[in-house]
């Protein structure tokens, strides 16, 4: 394989060919149709192939094709589980892996942007990559002070590949909505192209990492590696031991599940308060679970890692405390209150009318981790949150159509409902509504505290 970018010819056409194939594949389904097979194992035939070739061709690509790929796979737990489970092996390597740049280009691109005598850099150097994805792959390295460190390596071309993918998959963005049910895919396409320039600029990223890794120092329960050494295209950062996300979410033991999803809910509130930034790339190929010296050891003592912060939302005074006094008002049943400040932060436009009370219940179910002390979350509450929103009989699913989502928020709602779709791929239970009084402005104001007894929800 050559370079990211190969021809863009070729690159286009295999991302032209996939609405074709759902074309044909639709035609198909109509045809066994008329012959007289029922409707709804027909549609679930059409995904599941739909979503095989799909995934298949995002992983082969990298690029934006890959970027979209590693946002639609922490969703997967709103698919159905005959659909999901045969390609969920496909979606979890797709978040770790991606094929690998030559090794001559490596050395070419590490010539280029640290000096034609990069290797005095480092006292060891593994052309083997240790993990590839959508804009850059990483390899083991040893520093020349002796740390063990993480190379990460620009693809070249990468700023093209990424646009031209973006943009040629926005023109079929409506075909891959069935694939996650309630998601609207082409604003999460618009909102990728518009953090490209971001995304690339490993300068950003530096500085957005050291203002973690020095926040985090010494924290008991997070971690995030210093960043050793940054140039154009090329990031150098500690190294970082500790078992993958997507490895617990495949065989974890249920402590590991728990802790991990505490963690990573902690995170998610906690990194906006203490940094002024919120990580905004939540899928699971960005975060270990560090066991420490003892992996048998009680669960308190291990720590999250958080890697890739390439995107992030800046929040200097942390989330926007509407949020939470909106959520607090909900949970409190205050209808014409939520009403009237969803209306005032843009979420309800002037000419729209609603009644306050359809839109609490709209909003009841999806809060509804946070009204309880501990919260199962499980595909099976992730698949009925999604059923209920992109059912057009449902009026949940008229509400959300009068609904506005402002470009402010837009980057906050995506990293939540992407965390939320990780913690129900763990299956873990979690102490959600604490985290949120601890970290969430205009939350901890709510009436009671947490509810006694834990709520588990059918898997």
């Amino acid at each position: 394989m050559s370079d990211l970018p190969r021809k863009a010819v070729t690159r286009t056409a295999k991302l032209a060919a996939l609405p074709l194939g759902f074309a044909g594949r639709t035609a198909l389904g109509l045809g066994k149709r008329i012959g007289g097979r029922p409707a709804e194992l027909i549609a679930t035939e059409l995904q599941q192939r739909t979503a095989e070739q799909l995934f298949a061709t995002l992983g082969q690509l990298k690029g934006g094709a890959m970027k979209l790929g590693q946002a639609l796979s922490v969703f997967e737990s709103a698919l159905p589980e005959q659909i999901a489970g045969p390609y969920r092996a496909a979606l979890t390597k797709l978040q770790e892996a991606a094929p690998p740049m030559p090794v001559k280009t490596v050395h070419a691109a590490l010539a280029e942007r640290l000096g034609e005598d990069w290797r005095e850099l480092f006292e060891e150097f593994d052309d083997r990559p240790a993990a590839a994805a959508s804009i850059g792959q990483v390899h083991r390295a040893v520093w020349h002070d002796g740390r063990k460190v993480a190379v990460k390596v620009q693809y070249p071309g990468a700023g093209e590949a990424l646009l031209s993918d973006l943009t040629q998959l926005g023109r079929f963005a409506r075909l891959l909505g069935p694939l996650v049910p309630g998601m609207d895919i082409k604003p999460l396409i618009s909102e990728l192209k518009d953090r490209v320039s971001e995304e690339l600029d490993y300068g950003l990223e530096a500085r957005a990492q050291s203002a973690h890794a020095e926040e985090f120092a010494g924290d008991p329960d997070v971690i995030v590696p210093q960043v050793v050494h940054q140039s154009d295209q090329v990031l150098v950062t500690e190294w970082l031991e500790g078992l993958p996300l997507s490895e617990v979410i495949a065989e974890g033991t249920q402590e590991q599940r728990d802790r991990a999803g505490q963690l990573l809910a902690r995170f998610l509130f906690s990194g906006a308060a203490r940094t002024g930034l919120l990580h905004a790339d939540p899928h699971p190929g960005n975060f270990r679970l560090l066991t420490g010296d003892d992996p048998d050891g009680p669960p308190e003592k291990w720590r999250l890692g958080v890697l890739d912060f390439g995107t992030v939302d800046r929040l200097p005074q942390g989330l926007p405390p509407e949020i939470g006094t909106a959520l607090r008002l909900t949970l409190d049943g205050e209808a014409e209150a939520v009403h009237e400040l969803l209306r005032e932060e843009g979420f309800v436009k002037p000419a729209i009318e609603l009644d306050p009370g359809a839109v609490l219940d709209y909003l009841l179910p999806i809060i509804e981790p946070a009204q309880v002390a501990e919260f199962t979350f499980t595909r099976g509450w992730m698949r009925a949150q999604a059923t209920r929103i992109a059912d057009p009989r449902s009026p949940a699913y008229q509400l959300a159509r009068q609904l506005n989502l402002p470009p402010a928020y837009l980057l906050i709602h995506r990293v939540t409902m992407s965390t939320i779709g990780v913690l129900c791929q763990l299956g873990a239970t979690v102490r959600l509504r604490d985290e949120m009084e601890a970290w969430v402005p205009g939350f901890a104001a709510a009436g009671g505290g947490p509810a006694a007894e834990s709520r588990e929800t059918p898997a």
